[in-house]
């Protein structure tokens, strides 16, 4: 076992990467939230800053992410369904209508269109008056776990990580308060992959967007204190506090002594939690408060820099206004009243701990190993490396939930009737008025100036340039995010996925 030789803020940070953590400042509070219309989001974006949340955080639907027009004929029954419909600048701009950008930080989940959404954030900001050198927030531009275990990829990994390479450059200009990456575990994790997996997968594929950014010369300090990381927090409270600890010192030496990084910033490993979707049921999902809180207290003991906390009833529904309100509460009676904020790293020198988060980082070191040896996070996918290890887990685990060594109460022991919940449901009609008013963009906006905008990017794209200006322009002149992602698909193709069997 690895005795405590840091403190907290210091060098590896396996204890957190400030010295006082919340004695001084809680972590951001962001409840992801995006639903049905721009109009829609924009009022429970409110409601929740009122209630006392810090931060925002987006969902956007599937046809934004995937780069499809909400009037597009894949799209029925999707718009706005998983998240808010954003088609063009003019549903940015009611997104987030009466929120001052320049006093709110925003983190927008997405990524094949990162680059589009940015753009159109940037363009808000203008409008509002808000500086874009001013502007905070993240977009988590992580395209690498998209092959692996979410799938809202588009391109594929060679110009997907050109346009990462881009939006980078442009932030380091431009938004020097931006997070221009948040890695993500995140995802891997719902899919069923391992803590250590988690842990050992997502820095692999850091290490490639590292090396990546290197390769197109820039300097591991000028751009590495601007990454960020989103791993899961599941029901396991010391092994998930043990995997924060193991994730935070195992980057630190990666960046110190891998990529020779010098700057104290550059090897701190900030990053975003959500509560573990995966784990809540739809039986006796009022149990799912209790696994909530749990997975923030992990969370949080971890040392995390900003939490979401998912609502009880996700597993029927879109999470109803009720149940996101207690999920904010979950946050602020934990903040308030627990005293978990009163140390940093409250868990720290407990044996179990101290040997979990040795153990932990022992096998993300084996997993990043492998990698390497398959050379690299990019080839791992393509071999399916990746892909087989999260399903391997996931089929594990699901096993012993269905022998019943993993007991999961409400499900496999512990059943009861269940209770009918009454759950949040869209309105129809929001898919209508949503083409309805990309017709009207459409109808009032410059065509010429859209067809050389458009053109613009493609020459671009065709280039070494950097697309991020082009982009800028094009979601300025209204182009819509199908228009763009087309342009681009046109030039660099669609990725093809990898099946295996």
């Amino acid at each position: 076992m690895n005795v405590i030789r840091d403190n907290p803020g210091e060098f590896p940070f396996t204890r957190g990467i400030y010295p006082d953590m919340y004695k001084k400042r809680l972590w951001t509070m962001r409840q992801y939230s995006g639903f049905g219309s721009a109009e829609d989001t924009n009022k429970r974006y409110k409601y929740l800053l009122e209630q006392g949340q810090t931060g925002l955080s987006v969902a956007f639907d599937l046809p934004t992410q995937l780069g499809y027009d909400s009037d597009n004929a894949l799209c029925i029954g999707e718009v706005g369904k998983a998240g808010v419909a954003i088609d063009t600048l003019a549903d940015m701009e009611l997104l987030f209508k009466d929120i001052p950008l320049g006093k709110v930080s925003t983190s927008m989940t997405i990524n094949a269109t990162a680059a589009i959404l940015l753009a159109m954030y940037i363009a808000v900001g203008e409008k509002q008056g808000v500086k874009t050198k001013d502007l905070s927030g993240t977009i988590q531009n992580d395209i690498l776990k998209e092959y692996t275990a979410r799938g809202t990829y588009i391109f594929p990994p060679k110009p997907s990580m050109r346009l990462i390479v881009d939006s980078v450059l442009f932030c380091k200009q431009h938004l020097p308060y931006w997070n221009t990456m948040s890695i993500s575990g995140y995802h891997m994790r719902e899919a069923g992959c391992t803590a250590a997996q988690e842990i050992g997968f997502t820095l692999a594929n850091a290490i490639e967007y590292v090396q990546t950014l290197i390769d197109a010369n820039i300097k591991v300090d000028k751009f590495a204190d601007r990454l960020s990381f989103f791993f899961s927090a599941h029901n396991n409270l010391f092994e998930e506090v043990a995997k924060f600890r193991a994730a935070r010192r195992l980057w630190s030496q990666i960046m110190k002594y891998r990529f020779s990084a010098t700057k104290e910033k550059s090897m701190m490993m900030r990053f975003h939690t959500q509560t573990a979707g995966c784990t809540l049921t739809a039986q006796q999902p009022e149990n799912n408060i209790i696994r909530i809180a749990i997975q923030t207290l992990a969370a949080v003991g971890g040392g995390t820099q900003s939490l979401h906390t998912n609502s009880f009833d996700e597993a029927l529904s879109l999470p109803s206004k009720e149940a996101v309100t207690t999920a904010l509460r979950t946050q602020q009676i934990i903040a308030h009243e627990s005293g978990i904020s009163n140390a940093a790293d409250p868990f720290g020198g407990s044996y179990y701990v101290e040997d979990l988060t040795d153990s932990i980082e022992d096998k993300a070191v084996e997993y990043i190993a492998t990698i390497d040896n398959l050379g690299g996070a990019t080839k791992a996918i393509k071999s399916g490396y990746i892909q087989e290890q999260i399903q391997t887990a996931a089929y594990e685990y699901q096993l012993a939930i269905e022998n019943k060594n993993q007991t999961v109460v409400g499900v496999n022991k512990y059943k009861s009737d269940d209770v009918e919940l009454p759950i949040f449901k869209l309105d129809k009609v929001n898919e209508t008025s949503q083409i309805s008013k990309l017709q009207e963009v459409k109808r009032v906006r410059d065509e010429e100036e859209v067809k050389v905008s458009l053109e613009v990017i493609k020459f671009t794209a065709k280039s070494s340039a950097n697309l991020m200006l082009p982009i800028l322009n094009a979601v300025k002149s209204y182009c819509t995010i199908g228009e763009i992602s087309n342009i681009l698909r046109e030039v660099f193709g669609e990725h093809q996925e990898n099946i295996l069997v």
